[in-house]
């Protein structure tokens, strides 16, 4: 009789797929903390709207606010990602929910950054990743309003909220760009 396996051989099973696939959309956020969720919500429109033929090549990863290291440390020469989308909050002083587009060369130093969660902590990480592996990166950040931790906040604030269709637009993009490259 075969046994079936468990949440967490499935979800181990899940996260390795995502390494054998050529665009990596990497997700950065808490959901119960207000806008902080914005990259959830990016993922599950981007579930709802991928093709069948675009799933093939395309992986979504939901990184939480603390894994986001431990997936890119799980990358390595049998990957087959060539380019990673990073989603997630950011505070650079725009208006809330104002998209800003960066590359991996205009990621903060972190050497030369004091840290914290948005202060991009994982920007060596992802930098050595893609160095190492010659993968393409972008990051799709956008301004947060409010992030509300400690306390649970489900909803993200109505101008975040907003930006969530923009975000996905310009994945989609991106997505269906790279595809009629190859």
């Amino acid at each position: 009789m075969n046994k079936l396996p468990n949440t967490d051989e499935i979800n181990e099973l899940d996260l390795s797929l995502s390494y054998y696939k050529e665009i990596m959309v990497l997700a950065c956020g808490n959901i119960l903390f207000a806008d902080d969720g914005f990259s959830v919500h990016v993922l599950e429109k981007l579930q709802d709207l991928l093709t069948e033929e675009e799933r093939e090549f395309v992986s979504l990863v939901d990184a939480g606010a603390g894994a986001p290291q431990q997936v890119l440390s799980l990358m390595d020469e049998n990957s087959e990602t060539k380019k990673i989308i990073v989603v997630d909050i950011i505070d650079y002083g725009l208006n809330p929910g104002e998209i800003k587009i960066l590359e991996k060369e205009y990621l903060p130093d972190p050497e030369h950054t004091k840290l914290d969660i948005h202060d991009w902590p994982l920007s060596r990480a992802l930098r050595e990743v893609c160095d190492k592996y010659d993968i393409e990166l972008k990051v799709v950040g956008c301004q947060a309003k409010y992030v509300s931790e400690p306390d649970v906040v489900l909803e993200l604030t109505e101008e975040v909220a907003g930006a969530v269709d923009d975000a996905v637009n310009w994945i989609l993009n991106e997505i269906r760009n790279n595809k009629n490259k190859n």
